[in-house]
């Protein structure tokens, strides 16, 4: 996920780290990070990890895929209710499974032909956790793409506590790209919060679509900005879930999430 001088919020009445402005805002987008590309398992710096294990809990409950476990912040971590200041590397959207990636996790495990045998990109990868359930279902190359190298470490992580050999990651803005590479299948969620970053978004996506023929899967809870986006006139919703009460709670009471097909 991108980089941003505030938290996108968990939206709780919460101190610590996540009361900060957030996801459902129209907060400015800054630049996004420096480019790195690294294979399967290259991510894990020996301190990092520890800090990492040390300050997240592992959990599979509350979401809807209790098959995936992740390493998050929670409500236990010291660093739920430290200030934020104190967390000592970048904002860690990485430590939150949004709801849209939760959709459109649970629409890849339930209906593993999308993406069995394709290549997946999954676009803001975040924890890891789409491309993960991409994984799961069969999946034939997967990468894993979020421009803060310690969601790569998160990622590295997660897919060994869900005993899974890790898939390459790139930490860098692939919308920069010179190059738009070939994937049978993209997908994206909760990545509709900034205007600007909609807007590319959107015209890199239709890029895809008309070069490569990519079939693009975007999750999102129905966000203000996603909801009055232009793309909405080129999207299919193809299912919705309703979200388990801690998710619910975590996100200012949305109460559901959806997937839609992107078809301009």
């Amino acid at each position: 996920m991108a980089v941003s001088p505030a938290w996108r919020t968990l939206a709780l009445n919460h101190g610590g780290v996540f009361r900060k402005a957030g996801r459902s805002s129209g907060l400015s987008l800054c630049p996004w990070g420096r480019c790195a590309w690294r294979g399967n398992g290259s991510f894990l710096d020996p301190e990092v990890k520890a800090f990492l294990e040390e300050n997240t809990e592992v959990t599979c409950s509350g979401s809807l895929t209790p098959e995936i476990r992740l390493r998050l912040l929670t409500p236990r971590c010291k660093f739920w209710w430290e200030r934020a200041d104190l967390w000592p590397h970048s904002d860690p959207y990485w430590a939150i499974y949004w709801p849209g990636g939760q959709a459109l996790s649970r629409y890849l495990l339930d209906n593993p032909d999308v993406v069995r045998r394709k290549s997946v990109l999954d676009l803001g990868s975040g924890c890891g956790a789409t491309a993960i359930a991409a994984k799961m279902s069969g999946a034939s190359r997967i990468l894993a793409n979020d421009i803060d190298p310690i969601a790569g470490m998160a990622i590295t992580l997660n897919c060994e506590l869900n005993q899974l050999k890790p898939f390459p990651i790139l930490t860098k803005n692939i919308l920069d790209l010179d190059y738009l590479d070939k994937w049978d299948l993209v997908v994206l969620g909760d990545m509709f919060y900034d205007e600007d970053l909609a807007d590319s978004l959107h015209q890199w996506l239709k890029d895809c679509f008309w070069t490569h023929k990519t079939q693009v899967l975007i999750g999102d809870p129905g966000r203000p900005q996603f909801r009055g986006h232009s793309i909405q006139h080129q999207l299919h919703k193809v299912v919705e879930y309703s979200l388990p009460e801690p998710t619910r709670q975590e996100n200012n009471g949305l109460t559901t999430s959806a997937v839609w097909d992107f078809q301009p």
